[in-house]
């Protein structure tokens, strides 16, 4: 795993800058497209050139299953999770229809479901059946860990190879706000009520029971939860830790990342204290419904392009700000110059 520690190389800050002198002289005030600039300038110096575009977007959804469904932590049985891998398989998800209407590159990998399954369009990447319950015990030993942050550099290198633009990376797994609600807490040192919120739809007294199993887990694997890589080994999913990989792993090759919502968020959160120079390649989609969300974007300093209330997961969240991101670059490659439009200003 010490390819997780390798270097990571700054955004050009020579082509930002040149974009920011560009973006002073279209016919519009200066600022009045907010964030819209900011994006422009940010892609600019990542794509080390005046006039970033984003044509070419990649999206993997990383699947698994989880030991901890058995403490009734979720609305939905397990088996959910592979039913949505075929539904994501067969084009049907909320991501497909969203990622059809970008013109993304969508796969879907098995990086831990607790069947496999025998599907032409499901890459499968995974070394054991889903996670232990990390109530009892360790969700994934040391191999397993290993082999999912591989899995999450494998669906990298396939983006890299086809000189994409963007890389999106989403998560399916039931069960899965439990284990990233405690990998949170474990990494910010944070009281489960705060961040555990209803996941897939909980009572309130649900909530209550998934908190309380949380602060367990905890407790259980203190002495063990003292890096960043241990969290995410005693609690993590392997579509987590597969995240973790292919967000550090996109920063090296210097190929900007979209972030998702509060899983998503999580596994970035993991990403940053492993190898912290990779929040200079993020850029973050939107804020969850999911509770603890805004917490988290708050102690990354991250402001999220929207806030729809959505919390699907998938990916589908980030898809949907896929075209603010090319906005963002059509207005700045396109818009008229002062001087091209014959404005004069004084």
């Amino acid at each position: 795993m010490e390819w997780l520690y390798d270097p990571i190389e700054n955004p050009d800050v020579h082509f930002a800058s040149l974009a920011r002198q560009h973006q002073k002289k279209l016919s519009k005030p200066q600022g009045s497209l907010g964030q819209l600039e900011d994006i422009v300038i940010a892609l600019a110096g990542m794509q080390k050139t005046i006039h970033p575009v984003l044509n070419r977007i990649w999206v993997s959804v990383f699947a698994a299953d989880h030991g901890i469904t058995t403490e009734n932590v979720s609305a939905f049985p397990q088996t959910v999770t592979v039913d949505m891998v075929r539904n994501f398989t067969e084009g049907g998800a909320a991501v497909n229809v969203l990622s059809k209407f970008i013109h993304a590159h969508f796969e879907v990998i098995d990086v831990g479901l607790s069947q496999t399954l025998d599907l032409p369009k499901l890459i499968v990447d995974k070394l054991s059946q889903g996670t232990a319950n990390f109530l009892n015990r360790p969700a994934m030993n040391i191999d397993q860990l290993e082999h999912a942050l591989n899995a999450g550099k494998n669906a990298v290198t396939r983006a890299v190879s086809k000189k994409s633009q963007l890389f999106v990376g989403g998560e399916m797994g039931i069960g899965n706000t439990t284990s990233a609600t405690a990998i949170a807490c474990a990494l910010l040192n944070q009281n489960p009520k705060v961040l555990t919120g209803s996941g897939t739809g909980l009572t309130e007294e649900a909530i209550k029971h998934k908190t309380n199993l949380i602060k367990q887990a905890l407790l259980k694997h203190r002495k063990n939860l003292t890096t960043p890589l241990e969290i995410l080994q005693f609690l993590g999913g392997a579509e987590i830790a597969a995240l973790v990989g292919a967000y550090i792993f996109a920063s090296q090759k210097q190929l900007p990342v979209l972030i998702d919502g509060f899983i998503a968020t999580i596994a970035a959160l993991v990403a940053i204290k492993v190898n912290p120079k990779v929040r200079r390649w993020f850029f973050y989609a939107h804020q969850s419904g999911e509770q603890g969300h805004q917490f988290i974007l708050e102690e990354l300093n991250a402001k999220p392009l929207l806030d729809l209330s959505m919390r699907l997961g998938e990916a589908s969240g980030a898809v949907v700000a896929v075209p603010l991101l090319q906005m963002a670059c059509k207005l700045h490659n396109e818009m008229a110059t002062f001087e091209q439009a014959q404005i004069k200003l004084k």
